[in-house]
C-alpha cells in the first residue's frame, strides 16, 4: 500500500523520460511511481492538490545556514542611509550588552548605502567602552572600534577601522565562539526559511574556517540540530580548507594534507553529509575585494587574492590529492584564472574525472575562460539574485565591456558547462523562483538589463535549481527529478513557472514543501484535500 498518492496536479518531473505527470505515489519516503503506475494502487491517503504545479524540491547549492539564522537574531542596520541612525542602533545595542569590554555585534552593514565607511572613532563613541563589530553584508569585511583594533597584531591592515578578508578573519578569531546550542537554533531558523521558499536540500558553504566559521566544533552543531529535530531539510557541509593539516599518511595514499582522520567528501547519509572542500581565492564584489584582471571602474585597484597565489594553488592541489571534491570560491576573473590553473595541475597529477569540482560564484568570467571550464568539467555555481539585488552597482563598477560577463547563464550552457543555481543566503535574497526569473529576463531590481544575451529559458533555469544542483552535490541518485525510486522531496507551487509571464515567476506562491514524502508544514498553504482511503481506515 502506498503511503500517499498525490493527485490532480501538474508534476513537472525534470525527467525527460516522463516530463509531465498528473499523479505521484509515495512509499517509505520515496517516489513509487507516476500516473497509471500508481492510480490503481491502494493508498493510506489521497491528497488532492487542486490543480497545483509540483516540481522536485529546489536544491540551493551554496548557502550559509548558521550565518543566516544568527543574522535574523542580531541587531541590524540594514536599509539605513544616515550615519546618525546607524550609530543610534549601535548605541542601543551596546546598552543591551554586558559591562564595558563585552562584544557588541551588529549586522546589515553596507558602506554603499551610507556613501562612505564608518570609522573606528565613530564606533568608539557609540560603543561606550565595549568592543564593537559591524559585519559587512558581503561577509568579506567588517568595521570595528578602537577597543578591537588594540587587540590586533601590529601592522594588521585596516582603513580607519574597516578590515577586509584575512584582516577581518583576525578579528573574528578574537570573538568568543558561539555554542553548539546557539548554532543549532540558528540553523533551525534558517532551515525553516529555506523550506518556506521551496528549498528542500542545500549545501552549507564553509564551516569551521577563519572567514565564515562560528566555532571550531561547528560540524557538531549540525549534528545537534538534527538530533534535536531542528534540521527539517537535507544539508551537505562544505569544510573550510584552512582546517586542513599536514599528515604523515602512507606514501601510497599520496595525501599531503587532510582533515580529521582522513574525512572527505561523501561521509554521512542523505540527511546530513560532508560535501566539498571550500577554498577561498578572493573576496567579494560588494566589498570591492573580488580579484579582477584590471581595476574596478573608477577605482585604482583590482581587488585582492586571499593569500599568496602559490599557497592558494597548493591548497587546491592538496585537496584534490586527498580525495575531496573542491568548491573554489572565485568571483573575479583573476581568481578564476588561479582556480582553473590549479585544478588543471591537480588533474594532471592524479586524474579524477568524477570529482565534479566546482567554481563558487564565477562572478566575472571572460570569454576566453569558458573553454577551460568546459575542458576541466568544472561546474559554475552562480547566484542570480546577486544581480537582481545588486546588479546596478555591479554593472557600474565593471564598466560597459565587462558587465555582460557577470554571473553568466547562456554562455556556460552553450559551452557544456553545468550551470548550478544557488543563493549564498544571507548575502542576497534566497528565493529560487526570483532567481529563476532573473536568469530568464536578466533584469536588475530597477529594470536595468545586465548581459541580456546571457538569458536562458525557464526550463533551463529550473534545471539549475533541481537536476544541476543535485548533480553538483553528488545527489543525483536521490534528488533533482521526480523519478520513481528517488526521494519524495517536492515543492508545490500555486502556478506553473513555464506558463506565466516571466515577470510573475518570482511572485508564484510556494504552497507546500515535502521532504521524504511528508508535508513539512513550514508553508502557510491554502486548502488541500486530504482523504483517508477506505483501505487505510480499515487498518486503523
Amino acid at each position: 500500500m502506498l503511503s500517499a498518492r498525490l493527485t490532480n496536479a501538474r508534476f513537472l518531473t525534470m525527467d525527460p523520460d516522463h516530463p509531465v505527470a498528473h499523479d505521484l505515489g509515495i512509499w517509505r519516503g520515496r517516489i513509487a511511481g507516476l500516473d497509471e503506475a500508481v492510480t490503481s494502487l491502494p493508498a493510506r491517503e489521497v491528497i488532492d492538490l487542486q490543480g497545483a504545479t509540483v516540481l522536485p524540491g529546489f536544491v540551493d547549492a551554496h548557502v550559509h545556514l548558521a550565518w543566516t539564522g544568527l543574522k535574523e537574531d542580531t541587531p541590524s542596520i540594514a536599509g539605513l542611509t544616515r550615519i546618525d541612525d546607524v550609530l543610534a542602533v549601535v548605541e542601543q545595542a551596546a546598552g543591551r550588552q554586558g559591562p564595558p569590554g563585552s562584544w557588541v555585534n551588529v549586522v546589515g552593514y553596507d558602506q554603499r548605502a551610507l556613501g562612505r565607511h564608518l570609522t573606528a572613532a565613530e564606533l568608539d563613541e557609540a560603543g561606550h567602552g565595549r568592543k564593537v563589530y559591524l559585519q559587512h553584508d558581503s561577509g568579506h569585511g567588517c568595521v570595528v572600534n578602537s577597543a578591537v583594533l588594540s587587540l590586533l597584531p601590529a601592522g594588521t591592515p585596516h582603513e580607519n577601522g574597516f578590515l577586509a578578508e584575512g584582516a577581518m578573519g583576525a578579528v573574528r578569531a578574537l570573538r568568543p565562539p558561539y555554542s553548539q546550542k546557539e548554532l543549532a537554533r540558528a540553523i533551525g531558523r534558517a532551515a525553516r526559511t529555506c523550506l518556506a521558499e521551496g528549498v528542500t536540500a542545500c549545501a552549507e558553504a564553509g564551516i569551521g574556517g577563519t572567514l565564515f566559521g562560528h566555532s571550531p566544533v561547528e560540524l557538531g552543531a549540525y549534528q545537534l540540530a538534527r538530533e534535536d529535530g531542528l534540521l527539517p531539510l537535507r544539508v551537505q557541509l562544505m569544510v573550510s580548507a584552512d582546517r586542513l593539516r599536514r599528515v604523515a599518511a602512507h606514501e601510497a595514499d599520496g595525501i599531503p594534507r587532510a582533515f580529521g582522520l582522513g574525512l572527505r567528501t561523501g561521509f554521512g547519509d542523505d540527511r546530513l553529509s560532508v560535501g566539498a572542500l571550500k577554498v577561498y581565492t578572493d573576496g567579494g564584489m560588494m566589498a570591492r575585494t573580488a580579484a579582477l584582471g584590471s581595476p574596478y571602474e573608477g577605482l585604482d585597484h583590482a581587488g585582492q587574492l586571499q593569500d599568496d597565489p602559490d599557497v592558494l594553488a597548493e591548497t587546491i592541489v592538496d585537496g584534490h590529492l586527498a580525495g575531496w571534491q573542491l568548491a573554489v570560491h572565485a568571483i573575479g576573473d583573476r581568481a578564476a584564472d588561479l582556480a582553473l590553473d590549479a585544478l588543471e595541475r591537480a588533474q594532471r597529477l592524479r586524474p579524477r574525472p568524477g570529482a565534479r569540482h566546482r567554481i563558487e560564484h564565477a562572478g566575472l568570467i571572460r570569454p576566453d575562460q569558458l573553454p577551460r571550464f568546459a575542458r576541466l568539467g568544472v561546474s559554475a555555481v552562480v547566484q542570480p539574485n546577486f544581480l537582481r539585488c545588486f546588479g546596478d552597482d555591479y554593472a557600474a563598477v565593471m564598466g560597459e565591456e565587462r558587465a555582460p560577463w557577470l554571473y553568466r547563464g547562456r554562455a556556460f550552457l552553450d559551452h557544456g558547462i553545468p550551470l548550478v543555481g544557488s543563493s549564498d543566503r544571507p548575502v542576497a535574497d534566497g528565493s529560487p523562483l526570483r532567481a529563476v526569473q532573473f536568469m530568464v529576463e536578466r533584469a536588475s531590481g530597477s529594470g536595468r538589463a545586465i548581459g541580456p544575451d546571457e538569458g536562458i529559458t525557464v526550463d533551463e533555469a529550473l534545471r539549475a535549481y533541481t537536476v544541476a544542483g543535485a548533480f553538483a552535490c553528488h545527489w543525483e541518485d536521490g534528488l533533482g527529478s521526480l523519478t520513481p525510486g528517488k526521494l519524495a522531496d517536492l515543492v508545490v507551487l500555486g502556478d506553473d513557472p513555464r506558463r506565466v509571464d516571466t515577470s510573475r515567476i518570482g511572485d508564484i506562491e510556494v504552497v507546500a514543501t515535502y521532504v521524504d514524502g511528508r508535508d513539512t508544514g513550514f508553508v502557510a498553504h491554502g486548502p488541500m484535500q486530504h482523504e483517508a482511503t477506505d483501505n487505510a481506515r480499515a487498518k486503523r
